[in-house]
């Protein structure tokens, strides 16, 4: 389990529970040593049991006796981390968003391997908290995400297999991007019907990017489209919506992320815009996020987007 995060410690805890023998692999020593001395990772998941659940840091980690290397590490770490994993174990990514030097999925990363991609509405609290929660695994390698569903499922974690790697991609990186919209809503306080038609249009929004990049129409309406969408916009545990919501209310997007640590959605929404781009695909709500980003008021920004010219939904 390479990322020692909040969603890596919740997965290593997932797995273990399902009697998988799991090494956490920490970039930090302090870090390892802290979990594998206390049973507990206080800083990005309080309160979990980790006991039985071995730590160490990647450089020291025992990828070539693995049978499955799970990455959750932030999107611009990914290609690194991937590109220096040795052996040829299959990877299962858990990280949510696109590699923003080259914009590229980040299953296309992995080479020499095979790979698949877990998405859907899972907070790493609440799924340490063993919470009931569902997910979709895609893969190109369908008979490798039916063995990871087996291997991981319980009452408790619910695994569904998806063969539409890009568009659950997609999903998974798109969502963080309209979080941050939502989430400026609720700085605003412009209310929950402002708040539903920001999330039903950038549904919208994902659908109309998955589908010129090949993806498949009912995906978005899955797991890791509405599902995944609907949580990261509401939960309070939303980093990406709490961003959303800090910016809105005064602070620069530095500072949000310096408050809260990863907000995917800030590395994302350049690369999305840029893809959207290259597609010639309309990305309103995303193009609206950058320009935020970049300073632009977002009060003028709610004026610019209710008065576009109308069209047929």
């Amino acid at each position: 389990m390479v990322g020692a995060g909040a969603w890596g410690s919740a997965f290593a805890k997932l797995a273990y529970e399902r009697e998988h023998e799991v090494t956490l692999a920490c970039r930090s020593t302090e870090l390892a040593r802290a979990i594998a001395t206390t049973g507990r990772n206080e800083r990005y998941l309080p309160g979990a049991e980790l006991d039985g659940i071995a730590a160490t840091t990647i450089a020291e980690a025992p990828f070539l006796a693995a049978d499955v290397i799970v990455v959750a590490v932030p999107s611009p770490a990914f290609r690194a981390v991937v590109e220096a994993l040795p052996g040829s174990a299959p990877v299962l990514s858990l990280t949510k968003g696109l590699d923003p030097v080259s914009g590229e999925r980040l299953s296309s990363l992995v080479r020499g391997r095979s790979v698949a991609v877990l998405s859907g509405p899972n907070f790493a609290e609440e799924i340490g908290e063993g919470l009931p929660a569902a997910a979709t695994i895609a893969s190109e390698d369908e008979a490798f995400a039916e063995e990871l569903q087996h291997a991981i499922g319980s009452l408790a974690f619910r695994a569904y297999v998806n063969t539409d790697l890009v568009g659950v991609e997609l999903c998974a990186a798109a969502k963080n991007v309209i979080a941050l919209a939502a989430g400026g809503v609720d700085g605003l306080e412009l209310g929950d019907n402002a708040k539903a038609a920001i999330i039903t249009r950038g549904l919208a929004e994902m659908a109309r990017l998955g589908l010129a990049c090949g993806a498949r129409p009912e995906t978005f309406a899955g797991l890791a489209g509405m599902g995944d969408l609907i949580v990261t916009c509401w939960s309070r545990h939303g980093r990406n919506r709490k961003a959303g919501e800090l910016i809105a209310q005064g602070a620069t997007p530095a500072a949000a992320a310096a408050l809260l640590g990863t907000v995917e959605g800030l590395t994302t929404a350049p690369t999305l815009r840029d893809l959207g781009h290259r597609l010639g695909v309309e990305l309103p709500l995303t193009e609206g996020v950058c320009r935020i980003l970049e300073g632009e008021s977002l009060s003028d920004l709610a004026a610019t987007l209710m008065g576009r010219r109308y069209r047929r939904e």
